[in-house]
């Protein structure tokens, strides 16, 4: 299959998806409450292109490749978004009007889509976990320590124990690399156990931007233990992939010595520098062997693979509430991650060019991941996603969920003191949201092309 399709077809999953499991939580809501439904665009905002009529409800594509909506007779809160129908209206009865509904199945109505990202967020780590089982977080042990890299300079060790880092104590390895992640090239007090002594350091993290987000790395791994080194991708521009390695290759062992994991086989091709390297490989179930050799890049000796993801993790298996609770801790990493990162922008230390991305940032991580993990590795980027879509859309800005949410409760004020919010006032209050919508539309654009302009 072409790159390109490959491309085109991964962004049109994860936002499809996304996109779509939101309005789906506005749609059955809407229907099981008896609101009649005038519009489903699946794909796409503004007039109609093309659809299917069943029902009452027209199921449709429209014009503008950006997002979709569901529109509800009665409710013209997200109008400018929609296009406007040249059909003529035809007479509905009061019951599935939904601007005649109460104010509480106006607010479920509202709170369905992101209700459905947050539900998806969660089912994707809990069916995964069910499936697959989970990662075993590995202790803070250093098993992998790049040359020159952050760990090194700072004096860590292979076999070191990070009993402290950042002021945290008994840190999970985890939380040590998410917290590494957003603070690159600012020092940062790490303390180490070695032969039963506590030595006090200091690390940089290294800053490393990929598509356009620029994160702290460590450069170290832990100690994985054993697992199964799978050859996940090969480029061909390097001396691996014109040896003859390929993909989902099994390397067993490096010039004659078995390697327990990736980390094992990367210090090995180090040590071995432009030598000779004999790769004992298992493909098909047929032992090969190939002889290739390292070349430098980025400052390391790489013979040019990447291993696959999916394998490189001892995982265990769980039950339903060990599932849902990685269900659980793996979205709650992605919002304080997301928090952290936003509030560092709010303070200055962090610009929000390198935090924040629009279409073109999330179509560039969405390619990178379904080139280098295939489409099971989008699964990841699909629940965060979701997550983010679901939460950002609780914020009380007019046009968003939470916005009309918003407009619901001033309602519900108002009318303690016996009054309404004239359609002039909602007018206003849509304007104004779509306006900020606009800008921040522009605004992320605007960040998405400053970072592929700056490479």
């Amino acid at each position: 299959m072409p790159d390109i399709l490959i491309a085109i077809l991964a962004i049109l999953f994860v936002l499809g998806v996304a996109i779509n499991i939101h309005e789906f939580g506005h749609f059955i809501v809407a229907k099981m409450f008896g609101m009649r439904v005038e519009a489903y665009s699946f794909f796409g905002l503004g007039p109609r292109v093309a659809g299917i009529k069943i029902g009452n409800t027209d199921y449709r594509i429209s014009a503008i490749p950006l997002g979709a909506y569901v529109k509800l007779y009665g409710d013209e809160a997200t109008g400018p978004l929609e296009g406007k129908d040249e059909q003529p209206k035809e007479e509905v009865p009061e019951g599935e009007l939904y601007e005649l509904r109460p104010r509480w199945q106006k607010f479920l109505v509202m709170i369905g889509g992101p209700f459905m990202n947050i539900v998806l967020a969660l089912a994707i780590p809990f069916t995964m976990a069910m499936i697959y089982g989970v990662p075993a977080n590995p202790a803070p042990i250093v098993g992998f320590v790049k040359p020159a890299g952050a760990a090194d300079v700072a004096g860590i060790k292979a076999g070191d124990r990070i009993v402290s880092f950042d002021g945290v104590e008994n840190p999970s390895w985890d939380r040590i690399q998410d917290d590494a992640l957003l603070i690159p090239e600012k020092e940062v007090p790490v303390v180490v156990e070695r032969n039963g002594q506590r030595n006090a350091l200091t690390i940089k993290p290294t800053k490393v931007t990929e598509n356009g987000q620029s994160g702290g790395f460590l450069d170290m791994a832990p100690d994985a233990g054993t697992e199964p080194v799978v050859v996940g991708s090969v480029d061909p521009t390097m001396p691996a992939g014109k040896d003859g390695v390929q993909k989902g290759d099994w390397i067993t062992s490096v010039n004659d010595r078995a390697i327990r994991n990736s980390q094992e086989m990367k210090i090995l091709v180090g040590e071995t520098k432009d030598q000779s390297i004999k790769l004992a490989i298992t493909r098909n179930g047929q032992r090969t062997e190939l002889t290739t050799h390292a070349v430098q890049k980025d400052g390391e000796w790489r013979i040019g693979i990447a291993f696959d993801p999916t394998l490189m993790s001892t995982r265990e298996s769980v039950g339903v509430v060990g599932a849902a609770g990685e269900a659980v801790t793996q979205n709650s990493r992605i919002l304080r991650l997301t928090g952290k990162a936003l509030g560092q922008v709010g303070t200055g230390e962090r610009a929000a060019r390198d935090t924040v991305s629009g279409p073109i940032g999330i179509g560039q991580i969405i390619i990178t991941t379904v080139f280098a993990s295939g489409f099971l590795g989008l699964l990841s980027v699909l629940m965060a996603i979701s997550l983010s879509l679901g939460v950002m859309n609780l914020l009380p800005i007019p046009m968003l969920d939470g916005g009309q949410i918003m407009v619901l409760g001033i309602e519900k004020v108002l009318s303690w003191f016996g009054r309404t919010l004239s359609m002039v006032a909602r007018e206003r209050i849509q304007l104004t949201g779509l306006a900020i919508v606009l800008l921040l539309m522009v605004t992320v654009i605007f960040f998405d092309v400053s970072r592929l302009v700056g490479k």
